[in-house]
């Protein structure tokens, strides 16, 4: 008997990416007409669990496939996530839906460029003072960022074809496809073509002692067949859940938002949070542990792959279903997104960064949510 007690199973995957699943189907499958408060609380925590084990059975799948197939399926999947938060909100209906897109994509980039990215650089600055990059790899990153965030979110409101910070169709599907190749072209850099860009430096001498003290820099074996397979069907079962989760919350989440008197691009924020959430604390856990050349691709790509593979996908949603959608941002995010973005370069421009970058970021996505509740 002890020597059963003793005995440890181990499973090939962490046992919460496997009951997360199981628990928001059950929930959901067994959820009422008209849910109460605590069990609306619950799935509420269940499509958040979803999500990160989303996300963690797509980083297994990846591994398996290799490059450059895994980081497009990452991509995809956080994509299907987020198109669907949207949409099934999109179809619930109500003013102020059409921006939802615009919000979504907008917060999504000032959450990575302030919030994820600040928090990176000065948590991993307090711990080693000052931590280095390959400039090369984040200045593509930015290039990239910085034009299809112009022509998705500021572009709009210059045209002359439609009103209101819209394109028109022709527009509309002309931005898609450009997304699209801006989005494949960073891809293409990051995982063939230019892949030392991206990878940090490490010198001769300090291999050896790296691959003792932090192992999971060198790369680890890809994951067997089985384990691989069971990854893509708990996968297929977290992202459907986090459609049908997601829908038949979306009443509640505009309800509470309209309730507390707060606009209706809260709502973009609260989208943009769920869907960064496991990117960002992984993105936190490499500049910690002095891996900020991983923390910085992992952030800087989730924002690029956030705007050219979610327009696309939105687009196509839209120009099916016939739902209206405006993505032109005002003028107060214009300023905010550009200051951003100059930020973000000046600090980046040496290659080496220091806690003061880290506070002025903080600092601008404090003041993005303070005028975002109180415009």
């Amino acid at each position: 008997m002890g020597y059963f007690c003793r005995m440890k199973l181990k499973l090939p995957l962490p046992l919460w990416t496997i009951a997360i699943p199981v628990l928001a189907w059950v929930c959901y499958l067994a959820s009422p007409a008209g849910a109460g408060t605590v069990f609306t609380i619950l799935l509420s925590v269940l499509l958040i669990g979803a999500v990160m084990s989303a996300v963690h059975h797509a980083e297994v799948v990846a591994h398996r496939v290799g490059e450059p197939f895994g980081t497009l399926l990452l991509a995809v999947s956080i994509t299907v996530i987020e198109v669907s938060l949207i949409v099934s909100l999109m179809l619930a209906g109500g003013a102020g839906t059409e921006f939802l897109a615009r919000d979504t994509v907008f917060a999504a980039v000032m959450i990575i460029l302030t919030g994820i990215i600040g928090i990176c650089i000065l948590g991993g600055s307090l711990r080693f003072r000052e931590q280095t990059f390959t400039a090369s790899g984040v200045s593509a990153s930015l290039v990239t960022l910085t034009a299809i965030s112009v022509l998705t979110l500021i572009l709009p409101n210059f045209t002359t074809s439609a009103l209101g910070g819209a394109f028109s169709t022709s527009q509309m599907i002309f931005v898609a496809i450009i997304s699209l190749i801006l989005y494949a072209a960073f891809v293409i850099a990051q995982t063939g073509r230019h892949r030392d860009f991206f990878l940090p430096k490490i010198p001769k001498d300090k291999q050896q002692e790296l691959a003792i003290t932090n192992p999971e820099e060198i790369h680890a074996a890809p994951p067997a067949n089985a384990v691989a397979i069971a990854s893509l069907l708990l996968l297929l079962a977290c992202l459907v859940a986090v459609v049908l989760i997601a829908k038949a919350l979306a009443p509640t989440i505009e309800t509470g938002v309209v309730s507390l008197g707060a606009p209706k691009s809260v709502v973009g924020i609260i989208i943009a949070l769920i869907i960064l959430l496991p990117e960002g604390l992984a993105a936190y856990r490499a500049a910690r542990n002095n891996r900020l050349q991983t923390s910085l691709n992992l952030a800087l790509g989730s924002a690029i792959a956030s705007i050219g593979l979610t327009i696309p996908a939105v687009a196509a949603v839209t120009a099916i279903t016939g739902m209206p959608i405006s993505l032109g941002i005002d003028a107060k995010s214009i300023v905010l997104l550009t200051l951003s973005f100059i930020t973000i370069i000046l600090a980046f421009s040496t290659g080496r960064t220091n806690f003061l970058q880290g506070v002025v970021l903080l600092v601008l996505f404090a003041i993005y949510i303070f005028t975002t509740i109180i415009p």
